[in-house]
Formats: structure tokens, C-alpha cells, sequence
């Protein structure tokens, strides 16, 4: 571990899931004087406030400012630690003399030691590609097909600085990285990954990115630093894929929906996930890992919180989880999940609960997907949350004809909502109602994050 002793550090980002919070307690542990500050108020932080607190006594004292940030906290800090939701433009980083992260602080301290690092980008998709290869490789040590453990962290709301620690040689780190890590690196030479993965790209942040392409070149970096001992995995599908597999120093090897045909039954429902769990199987393979092993963990790998999650069923109607699906095409996807395999011996019928702040998005492909499923003779329903996404939304469902309820302001009136409408579907001869959260929005004004957003979600439909 680093030394930094008696620097005077800014975490610039305190959070809720645990990026700032591992800073802190890193650069503390290693003799730092820590300041942390964050727009948010005590209140909302309260939860890593009080971790922090529990850590801190006479040798790791933190100085708080909350609810604000001051400029001479950047101006005479020796280093800032800023939270990746930070644009690199920020008035606050201009003074600053070093800017790091917790991920380029834990790739600084990983020189040195022989792990295998894999690495996962892409719009939609990285999450549950990312935890699918960590399944994989956690497996293959109960089954004494690997050495050392397995470790998942990144943007799927776990800090690497949490396990760093516990790192040795042997050891295999998947890390999740979006596309704001990735350029937080740019030009470090930081990250070096024996397998990078990218999955579907799709328009994304662009209230943050100038164009397209500005986005999809930070996704680049993930494999920038590779060679010809490691290897990128992309799909060939869309252009963007092709164009990774052109440039990238590493092994090329593509994939596509073709290929899907490998993979054992899954229990994670939708065509995409496939596709992703198709990605992860070539990087297990490629790791050394073989086939029929592969394909016996992938049947078994049940999917990821948030994402599509099943979590709850009550009186013939099934709940599910997608509050992650931040983006029209994601949505578009938990649609297609459930109503592209009708079964005519089944009635089935879809609730759908959408909608939330917009982030300069085009809602075109969602619409599309609902009105393809119902031309289809699909039975799908349509709750809307408030919000800057839903109000653009709305005149393309009313032009196209398609019902919905709502917009409602809390989540318990569309839970509510939900029920009365699957009650309703029963009675009337459907066999069994589904009902998904895939808001295809962010979950800014309403919500602390599309976490809270899920796990709200979940509690309203499942309170007794």
C-alpha cells in the first residue's frame, strides 16, 4: 500500500455507494490528512458518514464540508479525489495540482502485483457481463480449476479499494468501468487488462458528452494500453464494435447473436443478455477455462440486483427489477425480454413502469419496441413516473395511440397502480402478469439514484 503520509487530501464526492467512502478510508489509513465534501447535505450522506465516523479517532480524523464545496479546500490540497459523476471541467478541479480517483488510485497500487485484470465497458450490458465472468471465475475455485479468489468491483457500486488489500498472486479482478472512469484515466497508462470486454454501444450522457463519438473514445481507453498477450472482446453487430476490434493493440475476437447458440439455458430472461453471457463465455475461454465448464456455470448464473431482477410474486403477478435501464434502448430491451417469445399456450401480459428525467435522449426506439410488441398481440401495460423524460415521452405514446396511466410522483401510487391493473388482467383470463420497473430514464429529482429508485420499488411492491 502507498504512503501518504501527512498530505493534505480533498475527497471531492463523499457519495452513497462507496467510491468516496473508500478513498477516505485508503488514503486515511495511509497517513493522509483527509477533507470531504459533497453538495449534498449531512441528511442524505448520513449512511457513509456514519462508516466513516466509525473508522475515525485521534490517528484518522476527516473534516467535513457538506451541503457546499470551497474553493481553497482544491486550491491548497496536495491531491483531489474526485467522484467520477464530476465533469473533468468542473471550477473546482482548475486549481487543483493532482486529480485522482479511487479506480486510478487502486491501479497505481495494483503495479507490481501478478493478478489478472478484466476489465468491462460498454452502454448497456457491462453489469451483468462483468458479474456473469466473476461468477464463472468464483466457480472455478470451488471447483479447484483456479488458484487465489475472484473480485468484482468498479461501477457496480463496490470500490476496488475495498478488496486491495486483500489482494495476492492469482488472484482475478473484473472491474466494471463506465464510460466517466474511463476518461478520468485518459493518458495515465494506468490501465492494462488481460481481457477488455465492450458491450452494446448505444447513445448515452449525451447532456455531458458533445457528440458520439466524444462519448464512445472514452470507451476506447479500455483497451489502449492492451497487447498481443491480451485480448478484446466486441461485437460485431454494430460499427462501434467493428472499430474496437480494428484498433485495439490486443487479440481481437468478435462476437455476435450467432454465437449465442454455445450458451446453455439461462436463467436471466432477454435476447441481449445472451449476447452479454456470449461475451463472457469468450473471455473465460480465452482465460483457460474450458467449454463445458463455461456453459455448466453460465446456466446456473442468476442475474444481478437491479437488472432485471426477479424479487417478488404475489396473487399471479411477478415482479421484477430493472431500474438500471437509465436509457430508451434499455428499456426497449426489458420490452422485447418479455414479450418477444410469447407463448400461445400462456397468456401473458406485461406491466411496464417507465419514465423519470431525461438526459438529451432520444425516446424513439422505446416507443418503437411497445408498439412492435403490441402489433405482436402482446398485452402490455404502460405506468409512467413524473419527470423531464416523461414529458417527452408522453406525445409520442399519444401519437402512436398507445395507452398509459399516470405520470405519478411517488412510487408507491404506481406499485399501487401495478397491482389493480395485474389484479384486474387476472380476472380477466391472463395467466400471469408481469411487472417491470425499466424506467429507460434517469432517476434524478425523485430518487438518490437508480438504486434508491429499485430498492424503493421493491419495497412498495412488496410491503404486505
Amino acid at each position: 500500500m502507498a504512503n501518504y503520509a501527512g498530505m493534505k487530501v480533498t475527497i471531492m464526492g463523499l457519495g452513497l455507494n462507496g467510491g468516496g467512502l473508500e478513498s477516505a478510508r485508503y488514503l486515511a489509513l495511509n497517513g493522509a490528512e483527509c477533507t470531504i465534501t459533497d453538495m449534498k447535505d449531512q441528511k442524505t450522506l448520513a449512511p457513509s458518514i456514519e462508516q466513516l465516523q466509525a473508522l475515525s479517532g485521534p490517528h484518522h480524523p476527516f473534516r467535513f464540508v457538506l451541503g457546499k464545496h470551497e474553493i481553497d479546500d482544491f486550491t491548497r490540497a496536495d491531491m483531489v479525489v474526485k467522484n467520477p459523476a464530476v465533469r473533468p471541467d468542473s471550477p473546482y478541479l482548475a486549481g487543483a495540482c493532482r486529480i485522482e480517483t479511487d479506480l486510478s488510485l487502486f491501479l497505481e497500487a495494483l503495479r507490481g502485483i501478478p493478478i489478472r485484470l478484466i476489465a468491462v465497458t460498454g452502454s448497456k450490458g457491462k453489469s451483468i457481463t462483468a458479474s456473469a465472468v466473476h461468477w464463472v471465475l468464483t466457480k472455478a475455485r470451488e471447483k479447484a480449476l483456479l488458484k487465489g479468489r475472484a473480485f468484482l468491483g468498479g461501477n457496480i457500486a463496490v470500490s476496488p479499494l475495498s478488496f486491495l488489500d486483500q489482494l495476492s498472486a492469482g488472484d482475478d479482478v473484473v472491474l466494471e468501468l463506465s464510460s466517466w472512469q474511463l476518461g478520468d484515466l485518459k493518458g495515465r497508462g494506468l490501465l492494462k487488462p488481460r481481457i477488455a470486454i465492450l458491450t452494446s454501444i448505444m447513445p448515452d450522457h449525451q447532456d455531458r458528452y458533445n457528440s458520439m463519438e466524444d462519448y464512445v473514445n472514452d470507451k476506447r481507453i479500455i483497451y489502449q494500453g492492451q497487447d498481443k498477450e491480451d485480448a478484446t472482446i466486441a461485437s460485431t453487430d454494430d460499427h462501434w464494435g467493428k472499430s474496437f476490434l480494428a484498433e485495439s493493440p490486443g487479440r481481437p475476437i468478435p462476437y455476435s447473436a450467432e454465437g449465442i447458440s454455445i450458451l446453455p439455458e439461462l436463467l436471466v430472461p432477454g435476447h441481449h443478455n445472451k449476447k452479454n453471457c456470449l461475451a463472457a463465455a469468450l473471455a473465460l475461454i480465452d482465460l483457460g477455462l474450458p467449454l463445458p465448464f463455461v456453459r455448466e456455470s453460465l446456466g446456473t448464473f442468476p442475474g444481478i440486483e437491479h437488472r432485471l431482477e426477479f424479487f417478488h410474486e404475489k396473487e399471479g403477478i411477478y415482479y421484477y427489477n430493472d431500474t438500471t435501464a437509465t436509457i430508451p434502448e434499455a428499456a426497449a430491451a426489458a420490452v422485447e425480454a418479455f414479450t418477444g417469445n410469447n407463448n400461445a399456450k400462456e397468456k401473458n401480459c406485461l406491466i411496464l413502469i417507465s419514465g423519470g428525467t431525461d438526459k438529451n435522449l432520444d425516446f424513439s426506439p422505446f416507443v418503437k419496441a411497445i408498439k412492435a410488441a403490441r402489433a405482436n398481440s402482446a398485452d402490455l401495460l404502460i405506468i409512467l413516473l413524473s419527470g423531464t423524460g416523461s414529458d417527452k415521452l408522453i406525445p409520442l405514446l399519444q401519437e402512436a395511440a398507445i395507452p398509459f396511466h399516470g405520470p405519478y410522483n411517488n412510487i408507491i401510487d404506481a406499485a399501487q397502480t401495478a397491482m389493480e391493473l395485474g389484479h384486474k388482467a387476472i380476472k380477466q383470463g391472463i395467466d400471469k402478469v408481469n411487472a417491470v420497473l425499466s424506467p429507460g430514464c434517469t432517476s434524478f429529482g425523485m430518487f438518490k439514484n437508480e438504486f434508491d429508485r429499485g430498492n424503493q420499488w421493491k419495497k412498495a411492491v412488496s410491503r404486505p
